[in-house]
């Protein structure tokens, strides 16, 4: 990097300092723990400044990015310990926050919706985490993953109507 010149250094940083934050968000709901995140957030901003020179050239920068953010998560998990993970407590989080709900229905109907939600595609699943997870604007999901906002909206409407399916409710609810 120090043989950058100027414009490249401060490009790289701009990067750097616009996307960590969505990236760790994002990391952390897919490896539920922050030290797990920021390894694979780190390890993705050494493997992107790598690249960064041939990546001021390309046109999708940003999606270019979300590949190797994605891969390294996916590096993550396989490092992970061959023993069970405990249970993701977002279900629990969400049945205390609904205090005049049932709490016990509230739970089961959250751990279905996440059920429900790791069975999407990829692509409609990190546009969902992005935008109910993170409640990042189709906008915002859009620039972190690359794409054009359209491409999140008919992400999300896929999704839609595939978690209806899968939940067997209306798509509107």
């Amino acid at each position: 990097m120090s043989q950058w010149d100027p414009t490249a250094r401060l490009s790289y940083w701009a990067f750097h300092t616009n996307r960590r934050p969505s990236y760790m968000r994002f990391a952390y709901l897919q490896l539920g723990s922050d030290a797990a995140a920021e390894a694979a957030v780190d390890a993705t901003f050494d493997s992107i400044m790598n690249e960064w020179l041939r990546m001021l050239h390309m046109d999708r920068l940003d999606a270019y990015a979300w590949t190797i953010l994605k891969q390294r998560l996916v590096d993550r998990q396989h490092l992970r310990s061959p023993w069970p993970e405990p249970m993701d407590i977002s279900a629990f989080e969400a049945a205390l926050k609904e205090a005049n709900a049932d709490q016990y229905e509230v739970l089961t109907d959250t751990i279905r919706f996440y059920s429900a939600v790791s069975r999407l595609a990829e692509r409609q699943r990190d546009a969902v985490l992005l935008r109910y997870g993170l409640q990042c604007t189709p906008g915002e999901a859009a620039a972190v993953m690359g794409v054009d906002e359209a491409t999140v909206r008919s992400q999300l409407g896929q999704a839609h109507r595939r978690l209806a399916r899968l939940l067997d409710t209306p798509a509107e609810s």
